[in-house]
């Protein structure tokens, strides 16, 4: 007896293993949008930046010891997390602001001409799905890739050989990604509505917000939650599509939510420049933090702290229960900002995430430490150079006199 409770422990741990769960599956590693992976590295946390080129829109994922980051002119871009060092890169030879996700050493990541798949062990490309502009990210469920197109179509690909599973006109643009649970496809589209469908593409319901839904949804306790630009953050019956509540946030909403179900906590970023927690129940709103410009960053959740990016050039960290400031990084130093639109993903202490000037940081959330920046030394080197020049006109002055 003893023999056996110690061979059913043994399983279970193995099923509850780091491996198990190291896939990143979808925008954000989930549907709850945590952005968030417990450590199963063996290294400490360090601080770096690493620059890709071009301008980082897409958020990165996070797959064994390693950050995979797409910029904007299509370079993908393998990075040791230890480190900060490039290991290898890919040129997708595409634009793309599509995250990319890693299934079982496969990469996927929609591009301009559609979506291609990438083995990260050999560097190569394993095959590629043509069609119309891929903004949003895919999302890996029972051996098939989903994502939406610009073409207003939903797609679903066989991941072994990139065949065509499921191809379902709908309308508008599909930019918003997909998620995908207990074999129903929710996704939204331009045309202000967003949709339920069954794996093989046939309708459950679908439902009209007051503007164009680019924010992803997400799932709890039977709802699909999501944001739209009417300013509107929804709550959804997942089996009907009837409205539960929303809650008026003010402005676009292109940011998607991250649910914290054990706090029954919502986290959401708006235009309007608020980051803002609400209650899954009701839609209460608990408590909104003003920073005074547009979060269309979706927040990774980590404990007690909410983090994500601004168009201000600052990435925030808040207390999840108060919204109070825990600490911010402005890595451009206020004189080289550029905005952060892509979203934060988290790896045991470490946090990561990119910007428009085509930066890649790691820093520690735990102990707030974050590393220098290129735009910090020119920040200094502008600093010289002014007292340098007010040194001078003194000087002159002074001569005159």
């Amino acid at each position: 007896m003893n023999k056996k409770l110690l061979i059913g422990f043994v399983i279970c741990i193995l099923c509850l293993s780091p491996i198990a769960a190291e896939d990143w599956n979808s925008f954000a590693g989930g549907v709850d949008h945590a952005a968030y992976r417990d450590d199963s590295s063996d290294f400490v946390t360090n601080l770096w930046t690493f620059n890709v080129g071009s301008s980082i829109h897409s958020s990165p994922a996070i797959y064994k010891d390693y950050i995979y980051v797409v910029s904007n002119d299509g370079i993908l871009k393998a990075v040791n997390m230890e480190t900060g060092e490039e290991e290898w890169d890919f040129d997708l030879e595409s634009k793309t602001n599509s995250s990319p996700i890693v299934n079982s050493d496969i990469l996927y990541v929609g591009c301009e001409d559609g979506l291609k798949a990438i083995n990260v062990k050999n560097h190569t490309l394993e095959w590629k799905y043509d069609c119309d502009c891929v903004d949003s990210s895919p999302f890996f469920y029972k051996d098939v890739v989903y994502f939406g197109s610009n073409d207003g179509r939903l797609y679903g690909i066989d991941s072994d050989n990139g065949s065509e599973v499921l191809n379902k006109k709908l309308d508008g643009e599909l930019k918003s990604s997909p998620i995908v649970v207990n074999d129903s496809v929710y996704v939204g589209s331009t045309n202000c509505k967003m949709y339920s469908l069954d794996t093989k593409g046939d309708s459950d319901w679908n439902f009209t917000a007051g503007d164009e839904i680019i924010s992803s949804p997400s799932f709890v306790n039977d709802t699909v939650i999501f944001g739209s630009s009417d300013g509107n953050l929804y709550c959804l019956n997942e089996s009907n599509g009837n409205l539960i509540w929303k809650e008026d946030l003010n402005n676009k909403i292109l940011s998607s939510p991250t649910i914290d179900e054990h706090d029954n906590s919502i986290y959401i970023g708006s235009d309007e420049g608020n980051l803002t927690c609400l209650d899954i129940r009701d839609g209460t709103v608990k408590w909104s933090k003003s920073l005074g410009n547009k979060i269309q960053s979706t927040p990774a959740l980590k404990d007690n702290l909410i983090a994500f990016g601004c168009s201000n050039g600052y990435l925030y960290v808040l207390n999840k229960y108060t919204g109070q400031e825990v600490f911010s990084y402005n890595p451009g130093t206020v004189l080289f900002n550029s905005p952060i639109t892509s979203s934060p993903v988290i790896n045991g202490n470490s946090l990561f995430f990119g910007d428009d000037s085509g930066n890649l940081y790691s820093l520690n959330i735990d102990k707030h430490e974050v590393p220098g920046s290129t735009q910090m030394y020119m920040s200094l080197a502008v600093l010289i150079i002014v007292i340098v020049i007010a040194i001078v006109v003194i000087k002159k002055v002074r001569g005159r006199k």
